[in-house]
This record gives C-alpha cells, structure tokens and sequence, in this order.
C-alpha cells in the first residue's frame, strides 16, 4: 500500500515538489552572489549544474545576465514570452511568480493564475488554441518558470528569471503501475505460502506438544515433549518435561504413603480385632492385659490418624498457635522421660544434655509435636547401640546481641542420609528408605510436621549427615 501510494498516487506531487525546491535553492544562490564580480561566471555554472536556463531582467524587462543550457526554453526561445511586463507582474505577486507552459504555450497551470492584460501572448494562445488531450499532454513536456524579484548592492529592483523543464510523469507512473500490479501479486502469493510454511512449523511441535499434554492429563507421566523451533516452544518443551518429572514423583511418593498408611493403620486393626475376639470367644483370655493390648493399639491407631489430619491442616494453614511462656527445658526431659520409660524394654537409650534451663514463648503442644517426631525418627534409624542423645544449647543472635536463641539437636548413631538427599528429607511424603518398617508411632510425615511447626514459629531447622556415620537433626527458636 504505501508503494502505492508513493509511487503512483503522489509521485507527481512529489517529484514537482523535489524540482521547485531545487528551482528555489539555485535562486536563492544566485541572489546571495548578485553583487558579487564573478556573478556571470556564476550564473553560468549553476545554469549548467542543474540544467536550468536563467536571465536576469532589468527593471525596465532589459536582459542584463542570461544563460541558455536548455534546448527549446521559452525564455530564450519563445518571441512571444514577454520580458517587458514580467517585472511589474512579479512585483504585483509579492515577488514570486510560478508559470506553468508547454512548447506550444498553452497554460496548464499558474501559480497564482496569470493576469491576461499582462500577458498577451498566453492570452491569445490560450483563445486560439483548444485543451489538449490527456494523450497529448502525456506526449508533451512541460516547462516551470519560476520568477523572483530580488535587489542589489544599488538597491535596484531586479527580476531573477528561471526556466526548468519538468519531466512528464504519466509514462512513469504507468510503469510503476504495471510493476506494482506483478509485485502485488507475487508478494500476495508468497506471503500466502510464507505463512503456511511458518504457520505448520510452528503449530507442528504444538501439536505434538498438545498431545502429549492430553497423555499427561490421564495420568501418564512418562510420556515426553518435544518441542523444537522456536526457543519460548522448546523453553515449553522443557517446563512441561520437568512438571511431568515431578509430577511422577508426586504421583510415587503418594502412592508410597498410602501403601504405608495402609499397613500402619492395617496392624493395629488386626491386634484390636484379634484381641476382642479372642476375649469374646475364650473366657480365660478375658482379662485386663488383653484389654490394655487393646487400649494401646487403639491410641496407636488415633495417633496415626491425627498425623495424617496434622499435616493436612498445617500445610492449609487451619492451624493456629497460641504462644505462651513455658519451661522448654522441663518439657523436653518430660518427653525424653516418658519415651525411656516405653522404650526400655527394647533396649534404647536416650540422654539429654542441657546446659540450663531455657523459657520461651511458643505453642508447647506443637514444639513438643515437632520434638516427639524428631525423637521418633531417631529411634525408627538409630544404629544396633541404640542411643540417642538429645542437646540443648544457647547461642547469641549475631543480628541482634539482645536477642538469644536455643537450639535443639537429636543425634542418632544410624545409617545416615545421603546428600542428595538430604534436601528433600522435609518434603510431605518423600522417605529416604524405601522399603517401609513399621514405626513406632507415626506414618512417615513427622519430619513434614515438624517443618510446618517450626515455619509457624519463625525457627530454623536442618540436618547434617552422612553415610554410616549417623544423623543429627536439629532446630531454633527464638529465646
């Protein structure tokens, strides 16, 4: 389109407006050297430079320089141009005078229109002679005389006259016209052909793309894209091969939990079943050590049920805490106390070092939670010596000197944890050890559990291990 618009609509309006500033430029020339010795050597070459034919008229009309380099000019050419009324005509005009002729001298435009009283013979030429047709016109060259009133150093009143020939350009436009018909047409067609090769490159990987999403979408997670082309499709490409990934990851790990809840929950069911029927069936089995087996495996399976229930409402966050001072110190031996006394009969042994007492501000039940899950975790992985030793320490804030903080440490003298997988050990169902063991409470969430409790409290937690050199967990709080 703005071929065109340039090239045929307005390449007249164009190229005569190109050629007036030229005619105007050598005027304005000619006038700065008007005064100057050498004006006629001047004129002279700049008549020949830009192929415009130039006189310098008197006030009177009498030629005082004049330079003839175009063959057929009408101010060198023409004995009915007349050069006695052009001065006061350009005057009358402000100054400037625009006339457009032919060879023949008609008329074709005047810029402002002419005065006929002024110009006999434009006015005879133009009632002797009809309007040429457009064909002839085309055939026809036209000719611009540009007319400026300009004064020297005597301050007489000159007239610049100039003479340019100004090429016709129907023939022009016409060739164009029949390019641009063939261009257009063949930039239609390979655009067309351009955009469906492009359009099928690019939807080809997306379409794969597309269709490995829907496998995606039916649980299919092995299934791999391809995305080749451009970067953002194969960057796509990439994003969706890793949610893929992790989503297979999601999709075991789940799938590893409620095989290990199953059989968590599936062992104390099969003891209270087995214990009730036989203090139903057997008189003599009905008596209160069967009935404490069935107490014991009953909060077995409550504690179970309420891990699961905990990690759903902390990770939701439909857990509130409530933060009040207590003695952590206290809490801990009596947590320690009491899983001594459970654990004796199997041989553990854990010890606690705390260099003093330490009270703090958080929600005990939940510290004493996450703690009761770390030191379950321990004994599930200590090694044959079975110990565990538990410490407590206090630590200045470098941040803040008024500020303390305690941390808590459970070591246990087991397998260890390898580094790789020492980053996803906090994760909601990720388990080190695959092969399932059956706890001695819990389902394998507590270390998720006790990162959501530690988050609530703003603490720090983490672990250093490495193979057959044991694990220590720990956590901060702030004192």
């Amino acid at each position: 389109m703005l071929l065109w618009f340039f090239q045929v609509i307005f390449l007249n309006s164009f190229y005569k407006g190109i050629k007036i500033n030229e005619i105007k430029a050598t005027a304005n020339t000619i006038e700065k050297s008007i005064n100057d010795e050498n004006i006629e050597t001047i004129i002279s070459t700049v008549s020949e430079n830009s192929d415009i034919c130039i006189k310098v008229l008197s006030s009177s009309g009498e030629t005082i320089y004049s330079s003839h380099v175009v063959k057929g000019c009408i101010i060198h050419s023409k004995p009915d141009f007349d050069e006695k009324a052009l001065p006061s005509e350009v005057t009358n005009n402000d100054g400037e005078l625009f006339q457009y002729y032919n060879h023949d001298g008609y008329t074709r435009e005047t810029e402002p229109e002419p005065n006929p009283d002024s110009d006999p013979a434009l006015t005879n030429n133009t009632q002797a002679q009809d309007k040429p047709s457009a064909e002839e016109k085309e055939k026809e060259k036209d000719t611009l005389i540009y007319s400026k009133t300009i004064v020297n150093a005597n301050d007489e009143e000159l007239t610049l006259v100039l003479n340019s020939m100004i090429s016709p350009v129907n023939a022009t436009v016409n060739t164009l016209r029949v390019q641009l018909y063939y261009i257009t047409a063949f930039m239609i067609l390979f655009s067309v052909i351009l955009a469906l090769v492009i359009a099928k490159w690019i939807s080809r990987p997306i379409e794969a793309i597309n269709n490995s999403a829907k496998m995606l979408a039916t649980g299919d997670y092995s299934t791999q894209f391809k995305g080749t082309g451009y970067k953002e499709i194969a960057e796509l490409s990439d994003t969706l091969n890793y949610t893929a990934k992790e989503l297979s990851k999601v999709e075991l790990l789940r799938q590893e939990l409620i095989a290990n809840i199953s059989h968590d929950l599936r062992t104390p069911l099969t003891l209270i079943s087995g214990y009730a029927e036989a203090m139903r069936d057997l008189p003599d089995e009905n008596n209160s050590e069967n009935a404490q087996i069935i107490v014991d495996e009953t909060k077995r399976l409550t504690t179970l049920v309420n891990d699961v229930m905990d990690i759903s409402k902390l990770q939701t966050g439909n857990i509130s805490i409530h933060r009040q001072p207590y003695d952590l110190t206290a809490s801990l031996g009596d947590s320690i106390n009491r899983m001594n006394k459970l654990m004796e009969m199997d041989g553990y042994q854990i010890h606690f070092i705390a260099d003093q007492d330490v009270t703090l501000a958080a929600d005990e039940t939940r510290i004493s939670q996450a703690f009761y899950n770390l030191l379950t975790n321990a004994i599930n992985y200590t090694g044959e010596d079975k110990k565990i030793t538990v410490t407590q320490t206090i630590f200045p804030n470098p941040a803040d000197d008024l500020t303390d903080w305690v941390r808590i440490e459970v070591a246990d003298s087991g397998e260890g944890i390898a580094e790789e997988d020492l980053p996803y050990i906090w994760d909601r169902y990720y388990k080190v050890d695959k092969t399932h063991k059956r706890a001695v409470t819990g389902t394998g969430l507590g270390l998720s559990i006790v990162k959501s409790i530690l988050d609530m409290h703003h603490g720090d937690y983490g672990v250093t291990s490495k193979i057959n050199e044991g694990s220590v967990f720990w956590f901060t709080l702030k004192i």
